[in-house]
């Protein structure tokens, strides 16, 4: 079990490599990964979530009973920056409607699963990491919904009372299931083990998501590579400028202004490609930008961290 420990700890540690090899694969033999779809999707999309349930327990919602007025700046933070970003961006960059769509789609859902680690490799505050990650994954069913439809919902045809129900369904009940779980069952020693390789669950589901959205519509990459990663990078960054200095703005240490800018620039990609497939499956471009942006968040936010961790030795 241990082996198995420290073999889910490296995975986390690569998310970003683990993430491009499976769209590789999937490019080079897209039958690889094209088992990825539909229900099968939403399945992978909820075991991702309840491995965040799972490393919830009541010290996090302490942290969040203790600490509001940090937590809300966060949420209004992550939930104004990144879709008026997403669609300013779209627009700057005349993308195209289902370029728009993607980015946008990016922009409007909670932040990434994996920014509490870029937090820690940050010398951030990692519980302001979780407890923003927390909020704005609770808050996700209604907010993704109503900025999606205030957005794009006048030029895209979409179901927002249909989007809501979906993501409580793969959202938050995974991620309430697997809470209560930890609340309960944290002593058993079985239940410890389980939780200790969830994390390499969740990434190799991530990149199974990403895989199969490759292995479907990976042939349309080549039709707007360029101006895709140029609008994807240009969001992510502006997001990581915009949360550091939402946090200066409102007096935080340097901590968690790292905290913040992470939260805010890395979003929930994966999720972003799933419901692209499930409530756009005829727009290929939005789900091949969410893609992408998988990609693209996993790595630069990495970076981000280990450059704030190198900027303090350098200081030393």
């Amino acid at each position: 079990m241990n082996f198995l420990t420290a073999v889910s700890r490296q995975m986390t540690r690569f998310t970003a490599l683990i993430v491009v090899l499976a769209s590789i694969i999937a490019f080079i033999e897209p039958a690889t990964f094209s088992w990825v779809k539909g229900d099968t999707q939403v399945v992978v999309l909820g075991i991702i979530m309840l491995g965040m349930g799972m490393t919830l327990g009541k010290e996090d919602y302490q942290i969040l009973a203790q600490r509001p007025l940090d937590i809300f700046i966060g949420a209004i933070a992550q939930y104004t920056i990144m879709p008026l970003l997403a669609i300013g961006i779209a627009r700057a960059f005349d993308l195209s409607p289902g370029l728009t769509l993607g980015l946008v789609l990016v922009g409007t859902c909670p932040g990434g699963v994996s920014s509490n680690i870029m937090s820690f490799l940050a010398k951030g505050d990692v519980a302001f990491s979780v407890g923003m990650t927390t909020v704005s994954t609770v808050l996700a069913p209604v907010m993704t919904p109503l900025w999606m439809t205030y957005l794009v919902g006048q030029t895209v045809e979409m179901d927002g009372w249909g989007m809501f129900k979906f993501m409580l369904l793969v959202t938050l009940l995974p991620v309430v299931i697997g809470s209560a779980a930890n609340i309960l069952l944290h002593k058993k020693h079985w239940f410890e083990d389980v939780r200790a390789i969830m994390p390499a669950v969740a990434v190799i589901a991530f990149a199974c998501i990403v895989g199969g959205v490759a292995a479907v519509h990976g042939h349309r990459f080549a039709e707007s590579a360029f101006v895709m990663v140029l609008a994807i990078a240009a969001h992510n960054i502006g997001g990581y400028i915009l949360g550091y200095y939402s946090g200066a703005l409102t007096g935080m240490n340097t901590a968690k202004k790292r905290t913040l800018a992470i939260e805010v620039g890395v979003q929930n990609a994966g999720l972003a490609t799933g419901l692209s497939a499930k409530f756009f499956p005829g727009n290929a471009e939005s789900a091949v930008a969410a893609a992408v942006a998988c990609v693209w968040h996993s790595v630069s936010g990495t970076v981000l961290g280990n450059l704030f961790a190198w900027w303090d030795k350098r200081k030393q």
